[in-house]
């Protein structure tokens, strides 16, 4: 998995004060597999980076670490 987007998920996820099964079920994913991408173990879809740049606000560059903005 992307080291950008490991990492990003998971500073994003903290800065907004939330779990990881909070963010799984906003994903309708469960806590192991949305843990797994924080963890490193599996990569979310094109359609789940989707989803996460919506629950965070946040542009798909961002989260893929092309933009820091």
């Amino acid at each position: 998995m992307n080291y950008e987007i490991r990492h990003k998920i998971k500073e994003l996820r903290k800065e907004r004060s939330l779990t990881q099964k909070q963010v799984a079920e906003l994903l309708s994913k469960s806590e192991t597999g949305y843990a797994s991408w924080e963890q490193g173990l599996a990569e979310p879809s094109v359609n789940d980076i989707r989803l996460l740049c919506k629950i965070f606000d946040v542009s798909a560059d961002y989260l893929l670490g092309i933009d820091e903005k």
